[in-house]
């Protein structure tokens, strides 16, 4: 399989900045760069820089998503295979297993070897600073959790990527055209064709998905993947996986660069970037958008342009923060920016050849010109204090204590899940030992168990 080639790191290191001194240049070294400040070093995969600000931690946690990843698939070519055990199966329900059983095999096999590099990585995690620095991956967001997006990025995407270029494009008309950033750039179809088609002298794009950056460095090098498409709604028996061959139009022309890291902790120099898009990313990070605006400013020149580009399908647990379009222009113009530009289009999304499961999407495209500089805001922090220091008292927050009752309960019905008893034995047992009434016990036990045989059928994959 061919890979994409070595960085030009004259031109990239002039953006890149520490993640972890925030404001220190870094140098280039032998498979990597050093910060200047502080000293530490930040490897590449397959020439993708790594800087998360804690660069070790974030290679073993990518590994172990990676290992997952394998492991489900492999519990996934077992279940199928034990399913074609079925000596009453149809013909045609055979045929069907067959193709799903050879295209995982197949895709944990194509998986192993893209991802190969991060395997061999050598590097050590140092869980002391892992916590001092109070970062870490999203927990929620495994190697597959936007798989679909190379598909439809570089396999059968072309009417949403057109459209969605296109609309980009025309907010960033009439900037200047030296240097931008996508910034949580996914698959990074988008960067790609603003790229080549917007004449900007230099382009990156940062995520933090070593899957997609791989695929994206791969393909924009003007190589091939092929890799199988596993649709929601297979529009037949034999689209229930699909092998793709994943390719750029044409290979990127010079200047497009790809960094792996965190967008809140962006590896990049002040006053970096003539524009900065933020794709389907400010209503999904984990932070509010008055200090998301407040990280987006400094890292453009002035005079530059943000473009918010997506849903804005905010869904935080405090109502307050789930912004509507006009609650959105005036944040980000609060936010050292000009009253931005808003548009609303309504688009293809995720619309699979092979799929019943595609639909239209209304975007939201918001162009901001930065009015004045703003400072950084604090580092960003996912960790609190007694989660990272071991002396810090844990508070009993309202989550903690449900959990803590439901924990108890779960382990007193599971411990009595032995074989030989039957729920209405359960249910007496648990109302003598005093967790809950008898008339409630019964029907506790029984909805306790319809879950755990419901997650034990549901289906895993890609």
């Amino acid at each position: 399989m061919a890979r994409a080639g070595s960085r030009d790191s004259d031109a990239l290191q002039r953006l890149l900045a520490c993640p972890r001194c925030v404001k220190a240049r870094l140098d280039a070294v032998k498979d990597g760069y050093r910060c200047r400040r502080c000293e530490t070093e930040f490897p590449e995969l397959e020439g993708i820089p790594w800087l998360f600000a804690n660069p070790g931690v974030a290679w073993g946690e990518w590994r172990q998503r990676l290992d997952f990843a394998q492991k489900t698939l492999a519990a996934d070519t077992a279940r199928v295979a034990a399913s074609l055990e079925d000596g009453s199966l149809r013909d045609s329900t055979r045929a069907r297993l067959e193709h799903l059983r050879d295209a995982y095999t197949a895709q944990a096999e194509a998986l192993g070897a893209l991802m190969a590099p991060l395997e061999l990585g050598t590097l050590e995690a140092h869980y002391a600073t892992y916590l001092a620095l109070r970062t870490r991956l999203p927990s929620d967001h495994g190697l597959h959790t936007y798989y679909p997006n190379l598909h439809r990025d570089w396999g059968w995407g072309e009417g949403e990527n057109r459209r969605s270029a296109d609309l980009v494009a025309e907010a960033l008309a009439g900037a200047a055209r030296d240097t931008l950033l996508v910034l949580g750039s996914g698959a990074s179809r988008l960067a790609y064709d603003l790229h080549q088609e917007g004449a900007w002298g230099q382009s990156v794009a940062l995520d933090f998905n070593p899957l997609l950056l791989l695929v994206a460095k791969t393909v924009c090098a003007g190589a091939t993947l092929d890799l199988f498409e596993f649709p929601i709604a297979p529009r037949s028996a034999s689209e229930v996986a699909v092998r793709q061959t994943l390719r750029a139009p044409a290979p990127a022309r010079p200047g497009l660069d790809f960094v792996l890291g965190d967008a809140l902790r962006a590896p990049f120099a002040a006053a970096s970037f003539d524009a900065i898009v933020t794709p389907w990313f400010v209503d999904v990070v984990p932070e509010e958008l008055s200090s998301l605006c407040a990280r987006v400013n400094p890292l453009l020149r002035s005079g530059g342009s943000w473009v918010v580009f997506g849903s804005l399908a905010f869904s935080n647990r405090d109502a307050a923060h789930n912004y509507g379009p006009e609650e959105v222009v005036e944040i980000v113009a609060d936010g050292g920016f000009d009253i931005p530009e808003l548009r609303e289009e309504t688009i293809p999304y995720m619309d699979s050849p092979h799929s019943r499961h595609g639909r239209r999407e209304q975007v939201v495209v918001l162009r901001a010109r930065k009015r004045d500089d703003r400072k950084s805001p604090p580092r960003h922090v996912a960790l609190p204090d007694y989660l990272v220091k071991s002396d810090e008292p844990v508070p009993l927050l309202e989550a903690f204590h449900l959990q803590a009752t439901t924990t108890r309960i779960h382990a007193a019905l599971m411990s009595l899940v032995d074989g030989k008893r039957s729920i209405d034995q359960m249910a007496t047992m648990l109302a003598e030992n005093g967790f809950m009434r008898r008339d409630e016990a019964e029907t506790s036990v029984r909805n306790f168990l319809i879950k755990m045989y419901d997650e034990a059928h549901r289906p895993t994959g890609l």
